[in-house]
C-alpha cells in the first residue's frame, strides 16, 4: 500500500478530528471507515504519521488503551508526555479509565 493511498488520507482525517483531552483506537477509526476488520490496515496507514506534526498520532492507541505505538514517536516516551500534557492519566503505558476517555468517531462524527 502506497503512503498516499485514500484509506490513509481518510485515516488521517478522523485522526485529525479527535479532540484533546481523548483518545480512540484503531480499530475504531476502522469501523468508522467501514473496514470492521481494517484495524491493522489503520496501523499501517499510521506509522508513516507518528512524527507529522499536523496528524495527532498520540491520540490513537489499542483497543485496550495500551500505548502500543510508543516506541515508534522521536522517544520512547514522547507519546505518553503528549497525552498526560491533556489531561490523560498513564499507567504501565496505559490510559486509566479508558472506557470514559475514549473518543468514538462513529458517535461522535456525522
Amino acid at each position: 500500500m502506497k503512503k498516499d493511498n485514500a484509506f490513509f488520507n481518510d485515516v488521517y482525517d478522523v485522526v485529525r478530528q479527535i479532540p484533546a483531552g481523548r483518545a480512540t483506537s484503531y480499530g475504531a477509526i476502522a469501523k468508522y471507515l467501514g473496514n470492521n476488520r481494517g484495524a491493522r490496515i489503520v496501523g499501517w496507514a499510521m506509522g508513516s504519521s507518528y512524527t507529522h506534526q499536523d496528524i495527532p498520532a498520540h491520540r490513537v492507541v489499542n483497543s485496550q488503551g495500551e500505548l502500543s505505538a510508543r516506541a515508534l514517536f522521536e522517544t520512547p516516551t514522547t507519546m505518553q508526555e503528549r497525552l498526560e500534557s491533556e489531561g490523560a492519566t498513564i499507567k504501565n503505558h496505559k490510559i486509566q479509565n479508558w472506557k470514559e476517555y475514549f473518543w468514538d468517531p462513529e458517535k461522535e462524527l456525522l
